[in-house]
């Protein structure tokens, strides 16, 4: 994979795109084919939504363990331990929707699993990208997230019509172990005398994990031993990760109420079939793989070109993203055909994608050496946005029906989409007055 003409770091970059792509796949695959099981079952909205956000619950779990493991171990190698769990985990699971504390179980340790993947891949792409490149390559792969939710809206929903739910997981666990054999083949860590300007500069061989009893040479020609202690209070207490958090957990209470409930929208509130919609249900996530990668190039090219400055140009792809998404997630449920919202959805999350060019990107360049372990802290808070906002949605929705609202009516569905929309408006403004582009851990 490395040459003059296609550096090594390109094919890691390449591969954690297509990473985060089989990872998405498997959220949307679950949804989708959970959703048509436990409807053909007659199982009640609270108790998807529970089954649903089960998921959240392990994901949040390691996140945080995640980016310390990522820190110690080194992200390339528990990044492969985390896929090869999660594979294995779908590989082996029933869809019984009566057979919900296997459901849940599975549905735990898939999360626990893919919990290790984003702060794992922040310390493999710290430790490879140069800063100039951060952009692009943060968000191309990330947006493998969305082609990938996009790809599983798109066939999964056929797939399940002809080969039933089970297949679904079957599909979803042989793509996890291809990826797998891919990375365990041609993916390494740098080497530690290939960079000389990394430390400098902030990535590469500096960033490594620090194997026991490593020394480092010090100016008088003597050893030390390296141990960087991880600076937990400075991260916790620090108002440039926090305004990383708070944009973290709106940006997954959007992004996974859509993931989780649209499919339901579809089929209970606009009485469409997601199998007969055709290629029109997987524009909203398309636009996202679309925006990601055009915030990413727009993000290097201010940066880059010195029109603005890293501060300036995360706050002002955050700040547009997340205004524009608010307002296209308040008039959604007032939109009553399948393209107003596919329209509404798309644009919602499109410019959400578009806002990850500034939040995002920001746990690099405010914390290099620690990228992972901030991920793991605001990944924690974009995970419990899942649980919440997920069960929540189930509980909503639940309320409507008791309410003798039916589930058609766009009055059972304003407060789904509200809460989402007035958040995104809020967390903007915590990213204006609170983030930096500066470095602020050594």
């Amino acid at each position: 994979m490395g040459s003059s003409k296609f550096p090594l770091r390109y094919g890691i970059v390449l591969l954690t795109f297509v990473c985060t792509f089989v990872c998405y796949i498997e959220r949307v695959g679950f949804s989708i084919a959970y959703t048509i099981a436990a409807d053909a079952a007659d199982i009640n909205q609270t108790s998807k939504g529970m089954i649903l956000s089960t998921f959240y619950y392990g994901y949040a779990c390691s996140q945080v363990p995640g980016g310390w493991a990522a820190q110690k171990i080194g992200g390339r190698l528990v990044l492969l331990f985390s896929f090869v769990l999660w594979s294995l985990t779908c590989a082996l699971m029933p869809l019984d929707p009566n057979r919900v504390t296997v459901l849940v179980i599975a549905r735990l340790l898939v999360g626990v699993a893919q919990g290790f993947i984003f702060p794992s891949i922040h310390t493999v792409l710290a430790q490879w990208v140069p800063p100039h490149e951060r952009s692009r390559s943060v968000s191309l792969t990330t947006s493998g997230m969305y082609f990938g939710a996009a790809a599983g809206m798109l066939v999964l929903p056929s797939l399940v019509k002809f080969k039933g739910p089970q297949s679904v997981f079957v599909a979803e666990a042989a793509l996890g172990a291809s990826w797998s054999l891919l990375w365990l083949k041609y993916a390494s860590d740098p080497l530690r005398s290939e960079h000389p300007k990394a430390t400098a500069a902030g990535f590469g061989e500096s960033l490594l994990p620090i194997k026991g009893g490593q020394k480092t040479k010090v100016e008088n020609g003597g050893h030390s031993i390296r141990t960087p202690k991880i600076p937990w209070k400075k991260i916790i207490l620090s108002l440039p990760v926090w305004a990383i958090v708070v944009n973290n957990f709106t940006f997954h209470y959007a992004l996974y109420v859509l993931m989780n409930w649209l499919p339901t929208y579809f089929e209970l509130g606009l009485q469409l079939s997601l199998q007969e919609m055709g290629s029109s249900k997987m524009m909203p996530y398309f636009n996202m793989f679309l925006f990601s990668n055009i915030g990413g190039v727009i993000a290097d090219h201010l940066v880059t070109r010195r029109i603005l400055s890293i501060t300036r140009t995360r706050k002002l792809l955050n700040t547009v993203g997340f205004i524009v998404a608010s307002f296209a997630l308040i008039v959604l449920p007032y939109f009553r055909t399948s393209g107003g919202v596919v329209f509404c959805s798309s644009i919602a999350l499109g410019f959400l994608a578009l806002g990850r060019a500034g939040f995002a990107v920001n746990h690099m360049d405010i914390a290099p050496r620690y990228a992972g372990i901030v991920m793991g802290v605001s990944n924690t808070a974009g995970t419990l946005a899942g649980i919440v906002g997920v069960d929540l949605t189930g509980r909503l929705l639940e309320a409507a029906k008791t309410a003798q609202l039916d589930l058609t009516s766009p009055d059972s569905w304003k407060a789904v989409f509200l809460i989402p929309g007035m958040l995104c408006i809020f967390s903007s403004f915590i990213f204006l007055l609170f983030s930096t582009g500066e470095r602020v851990f050594d």
